[in-house]
């Protein structure tokens, strides 16, 4: 769906919770449905992008909250970030890593 369709359902949704012809909790579950979708993210894109925000493994991980050693596995494809961290992966992969300060 296009980024500014997706807006102006948001907004609209917006105003029917404002003007009560929505609920709050109906507004939570159409929120929730529109959340961004997490994709899965390769070694390569993984260390690609810590490589793009400048970064060493140690500053990287200490931003994610996680260990080097975790980062190291990940760029190496020993392991597959998931949840949390696969959901910060996706927003610095998308806004950078000013998105966490």
């Amino acid at each position: 769906m296009d980024d500014s369709l997706k807006a102006c359902l948001k907004e609209t949704a917006l105003d029917l919770y404002r003007s009560g012809l929505m609920s709050e909790a109906t507004l939570r579950e159409f929120n929730v449905l529109n959340l961004a979708k997490v994709k899965t993210l390769s070694a390569t894109q993984i260390r690609k992008l810590r490589r793009n925000q400048k970064v060493s493994q140690a500053v990287f991980a200490a931003l994610l909250n996680v260990s080097k050693s975790t980062v190291q596995q990940w760029e190496q494809g020993k392991k597959k970030p998931g949840g949390a961290s696969l959901k910060l992966l996706n927003l610095v992969s998308e806004k950078g890593l000013e998105a966490l300060f």
